[in-house]
């Protein structure tokens, strides 16, 4: 990496999940003219990628393929000098086929999306399934379009699977890990644990970037460990709706603020986009 962006951090803003509902805070951006301007406001703020879900007509987590792209499209309208780096997950609605959740993907060949590399229960009240069959084509269908994936890896086996893939050709190397932290079923988040996985990750995949969140209350102590790790961070309302204990969140933003003024604390600095996107490799 380039020296002048070793002291580069980048921050993810994670304006919506398929979970927390206007009910669970009112600021929870839900349609694609809500997601587009949250986007465009973490941007301003010093986010350099937005991960982007979107939900159905009744507020619920949904892949359909249509809004994915009336999404990135009134971003790109609205706002065009909005050079954020777009993140579509493939992972919106566990109900979901691989086709639908691979469909946007064909359509829009966006330059990140997420990669979830295995199979787990979620949140106590369902199964999160990841195929072989479907991760393996997932894979080959990034390579096709030219999308980085996002290897979201919720315990250290997700990790010793990306490195299975990487040997197979199914993912290519250098790869990018997004730790998730403090998820029901998943690793707990905390400083220990999140240093096993980086040490995982430097074991299996060397030469890989990484970033994190914590979710809940491990939200502080995995972005602080992160920087002083010298990982990367994700930050927003998929993953809480509260800024503090008590506290509903105001915005996507101001989590984005928080993250820039922890950055620069530390005597680092927020990457912009084209930092991240060399950071990452993208083309």
């Amino acid at each position: 990496m380039d020296k002048a962006l070793k002291n580069k951090r980048i921050i993810t803003a994670a304006v919506t999940g398929a979970w927390p509902k206007k009910e669970n805070n009112p600021n929870v951006p839900m349609t694609p003219a809500e997601i587009c301007e949250d986007v465009y406001e973490c941007w301003k703020a010093g986010a350099a990628i937005a991960h982007l879900h979107m939900r159905d007509e009744n507020g619920d987590g949904t892949m359909d393929h249509n809004l994915f792209r009336e999404t990135v499209e009134l971003i790109h309208e609205k706002h065009p000098d909005c050079d954020i780096i777009l993140n579509l997950t493939t992972s919106g609605d566990i109900n979901a086929t691989d086709e639908t959740r691979m469909e946007h993907v064909k359509e829009l060949k966006p330059e990140m999306a997420s990669y979830d590399c295995g199979s787990m229960n979620w949140l106590n009240s369902g199964l999160f399934l990841n195929s072989p069959k479907f991760l393996e084509e997932l894979g080959a269908l990034f390579q096709e379009t030219n999308t980085k994936p996002e290897i979201e890896a919720f315990d250290p086996g997700m990790i010793a699977n990306a490195a299975y893939y990487v040997k197979k050709g199914v993912l290519k190397a250098p790869l990018h890990f997004q730790f998730c932290m403090g998820c029901a079923n998943g690793i707990p988040g905390n400083t220990k644990n999140l240093v096993f996985m980086k040490e995982t990750m430097d074991q299996l995949c060397p030469g890989s970037t990484w970033s994190c969140f914590g979710v809940g209350h491990s939200a502080m102590e995995i972005m602080y460990a992160a920087i002083a790790l010298g990982g990367n961070i994700r930050v927003g309302m998929e993953d809480n709706v509260m800024y503090a204990k008590g506290q509903l969140a105001e915005s996507n933003k101001q989590f984005i603020e928080r993250a820039v003024r922890v950055i620069r604390e530390f005597g680092c600095e927020p990457a912009t986009p084209d930092e991240a996107r060399q950071i990452l490799g993208l083309k």
